[in-house]
């Protein structure tokens, strides 16, 4: 059975999320980011990112890591389209030419998108007063994510997926990478095909089934 190690209120959001799409059962193992504790190495601290035995299987320490018939494998984005490939059947590419576009997106949202939408989410809170420099900050970030939206928004305004005409693993990777940045109503507002698509991706039953749990976890 596939192992999935990291909390849900992680990038493994994208790993479970597809599980869910495909069937696939899969164990969680819920390590958790050590950044997110007052003393990660303490003796009583929960299993998270320093502790050894986590170390010992990624010596990266970052979450998620799966394990599948013996590959050990970080990085959402590699687990996502490794799984998609081996049990996805439509989920996941039908021929080569499919499988570099969801390559070219996946890693489109990785480099040209993540970094300024994680800047987004970690402090842009709508309902908190928020410091003339983290305004400053969060403004900036969502400039520079004008230019990568400007590529998406043509296409989703006339496709309505990103590859093959159907839901694929590529539309779950930009999704899970969108939103981070879907709260910031000053930048989305300007790209209603890509708001329209987030939403028709959000609104699967595996999403919700996902988000469900996503909430369930401690913050």
């Amino acid at each position: 059975m596939l192992t999935i190690h990291g909390v849900t209120r992680s990038r493994a959001s994208r790993i479970i999320w597809l599980c869910h799409e495909i069937g696939l059962e899969f164990r969680q193992v819920p390590v958790i980011q050590a950044y997110r504790l007052a003393d990660p190495d303490a003796p009583d601290a929960p299993l998270n990112t320093h502790s050894p035995e986590f170390l010992a299987l990624s010596p990266a320490g970052t979450i998620p890591v799966i394990e599948d018939d013996g590959l050990v494998l970080g990085e959402s984005l590699a687990a996502t389209l490794y799984l998609a490939r081996k049990y996805g059947d439509d989920l996941g590419p039908a021929d080569l030419a499919e499988d570099a576009l969801m390559m070219q997106w996946s890693f489109y949202a990785a480099t040209s998108v993540e970094p300024d939408a994680l800047t987004i989410l970690f402090l842009h809170a709508p309902s908190r007063l928020q410091s003339g420099d983290d305004q400053a900050i969060v403004a900036n970030a969502a400039e520079r994510l004008i230019r990568p939206l400007k590529v998406i928004e043509p296409h989703l305004s006339t496709h309505e997926h990103l590859v093959g005409g159907r839901f694929t693993v590529a539309d779950l990777n930009l999704a899970e990478v969108l939103r981070y940045a879907q709260g910031y109503g000053e930048l989305m507002s300007q790209f209603p095909a890509v708001m329209s698509w987030l939403e028709r991706c959000q609104s699967r039953s595996a999403f919700r089934r996902m988000w469900e749990a996503r909430l369930a976890e401690p913050e």
